[in-house]
């Protein structure tokens, strides 16, 4: 399984399976940032607004496909204050529903750990909802629970969830 990391022109190219992974992480019920009902245009939209972000180098983001169909992403947010350049944060870890089990969540979230630190930076961040089979992915991978704030985030269906925040180091 390859991981492949995206352009920005082929982010633009790739938004709506893109979308498509996104819509099915929130009717999963991913608490990702957006509701259920998440239409697929919406969702490619969003994707396609990242594009920006990804040719200034501020976020990057891969891919690793279930033969020619994508079944799951992930981005690193970069830190674009002069003080905080050796932090980022891991943001939109999706594996589609049907391709979960195979490692696939896993293998993205190496692949940005080790980028991550081959870019220099030496702390990664994220929060995700407590209890969630996110939040154990990231427990199990050596990611450090730093805290959870009550009722953080809503879930998809609008209900307020705890968040957890969890933070690793890296070594170049």
């Amino acid at each position: 399984m390859a991981v492949e990391l995206l352009s920005a022109e082929q982010l633009r190219a790739h938004a709506d399976a893109l979308g498509e992974l996104l819509v099915d992480a929130v009717e999963g019920g991913a608490s990702v940032g957006f509701l259920a009902g998440l239409d697929r245009a919406a969702a490619a939209r969003w994707w396609r607004d990242r594009a920006p972000d990804v040719a200034a180098g501020r976020l990057a983001t891969w891919v690793v496909r279930d033969g020619e169909r994508l079944a799951g992403t992930v981005s690193l947010a970069y830190a674009d204050k002069a003080n905080a350049r050796h932090r980022a944060e891991l943001v939109k870890l999706l594996v589609r529903r049907g391709a979960r089990g195979r490692g696939l969540g896993r293998s993205l979230l190496a692949r940005a750990e080790r980028e991550a630190a081959r870019s220099g930076v030496t702390l990664l961040l994220l929060d995700t909802q407590t209890d969630s089979p996110a939040a154990s992915l990231y427990a199990s991978a050596g990611w450090t629970p730093l805290g959870v704030v009550p009722d953080h985030a809503a879930d998809p269906r609008g209900v307020l969830r705890p968040t957890t925040f969890f933070y690793k180091r890296l070594h170049g």
